[in-house]
């Protein structure tokens, strides 16, 4: 029997509505290419596979590979590579097998260890998008990490990590999972989150500069954004712009949406110039 993993952080989900949630935001058609990282059981694995065209799943845990090639090896659209996720160049593995290559949907349920690595390998980064964009993103993650993603401007879970990833995506919240819906259960719940990868509204002039500001701006969230980017811009230059932009010279980072961001910062890049 295989038993969970600390080493690879495994909570196996058994919970019918937590997979009937996902499968269902997945949106599964018949023409979908699936990537799916770590499959663990195959629990979620076997809902998809007949849905869709083909299903690439990748596990770093041999003996999981073992038992997931026997029960599903023989299946024609489901290919199994061994393998780190956050190393492994998935086009240059299937190069040489053309139905599992340009997968367009993502639905995986991830170790919390390596969420932000993840998300960022799928996504891209500010400076670097995904050049060739998933349709959809299907993740369960922890449910801290899933309220980030998806905060509105305004809120407390609103930080530089929602800006960064809604810069790239639409993000919503699909549902939470309760710690007792895995095996065993984390010491956290969990949430079924999607992201719609989308055009870039507003893109940023410098993308390095952008994520500078970033970082200055939520590095105290309790001060005012003013106070927090002096290090790179005077306080009363600062103010000024706000104003020009129609924002109250008090806020606080968590307060501007994403296109103010931008805006900010490709604003600021003009007047350095």
């Amino acid at each position: 029997m295989v038993r969970p993993r600390k080493a690879f952080a495994q909570h196996w989900l058994k919970s019918e509505k937590a997979l009937e949630a996902i499968v269902k935001a997945a949106d599964c058609q018949q023409s979908d290419r699936i990537l799916e990282i770590g499959p663990g059981t195959g629990i979620l694995t076997r809902r998809l596979l007949p849905l869709v065209q083909s299903l690439l799943a990748v596990e770093i845990d041999r003996d999981l590979c073992d038992l997931l090639a026997k029960q599903l090896g023989k299946k024609e659209n489901f290919l199994l590579l061994q393998g780190d996720f956050l190393t492994l160049d998935v086009g240059e593995t299937v190069a040489a097998f053309p139905n599992f290559q340009n997968q367009n949907k993502v639905v995986a349920n991830i170790p919390y260890n390596i969420t932000g690595p993840i998300i960022e390998k799928l996504l891209g980064t500010i400076a670097n998008p995904n050049p060739r964009p998933f349709d959809s993103i299907v993740l369960l993650v922890q449910k801290e990490v899933a309220d980030r993603l998806y905060a509105k401007p305004g809120t407390t879970n609103f930080g530089a990590l929602s800006i960064r990833v809604q810069y790239l995506a639409a993000c919503e919240l699909i549902c939470t999972v309760p710690a007792s819906a895995f095996y065993p259960p984390p010491k956290v719940d969990s949430a079924v989150v999607r992201m719609r990868p989308r055009a870039i509204e507003i893109p940023a002039n410098d993308p390095r500069k952008f994520e500078n500001l970033l970082k200055l701006g939520f590095g105290a969230k309790r001060k005012m954004l003013r106070n927090n980017l002096q290090p790179v811009v005077e306080r009363d230059r600062l103010t000024h712009l706000l104003e020009q932009l129609e924002i109250n010279p008090q806020v606080r980072a968590e307060d501007l949406s994403v296109s103010q961001w931008v805006t900010l910062a490709n604003q600021l890049l003009v007047t350095d110039d």
